[in-house]
């Protein structure tokens, strides 16, 4: 069975998770801007990750407008953000909004935790963020989960954790 680890990675830390998943499994890992469409047919097994910003799944359109071909293959998505992974109700929004029913149905969605350094930010995360941080310091009946935001909002932090990959490379090595 071939396998194919595609990322589509804005500051570094999908890219890493990919990288690793491939070097457990024997694949490769390729950037999504370097695969065409058209060449997901030769692969048995895809596995996707994507950077998540706005509750959006950066580049999983590859998956998306493509899944018609792709129905006799293995396909696992995996995301990259600072919300914790055991956050499931939120992620099933997530899931929701970047996905179909269908292809929720046929596809497993694995989160993992990453990093922000804030330094690296572009300019428009960085006002991004102002934006959050000024709405969320308004308001004064923020959960536990507010508070958490709102401290992410002015510091680097880095939550990456290579042992987070072993559910997704369990699934291919069954």
């Amino acid at each position: 069975m071939n396998t194919i680890v595609i990322y589509k990675s804005k500051y570094g830390s999908t890219k890493q998770y990919a990288e690793w998943i491939a070097e457990e499994l024997g694949c490769s890992a390729t950037n999504a801007k370097d695969i065409k469409a058209a060449e997901l047919e030769k692969y048995d097994n895809i596995i996707f990750g994507g950077g998540m910003y706005s509750e959006s799944i950066d580049g999983v359109s590859l998956i998306t407008k493509n899944f018609d071909k792709l129905n006799d293959k293995k396909v696992v998505i995996f995301t990259v953000g600072l919300t914790d992974p055991g956050h499931k109700k939120y992620y099933k929004s997530v899931a929701d909004r970047n996905l179909s029913p269908e292809i929720q149905s046929r596809v497993k969605i694995f989160n993992l935790p990453g990093r922000m350094i804030m330094e690296d930010l572009s300019f428009v995360h960085r006002k991004e963020l102002g934006v959050l941080k000024a709405i969320l310091s308004k308001k004064t009946d923020l959960s536990e989960d507010g508070k958490l935001l709102l401290e992410l909002c002015d510091n680097s932090n880095d939550f990456m954790d290579k042992d987070a990959i072993a559910p997704i490379v369990a699934e291919f090595k069954k």
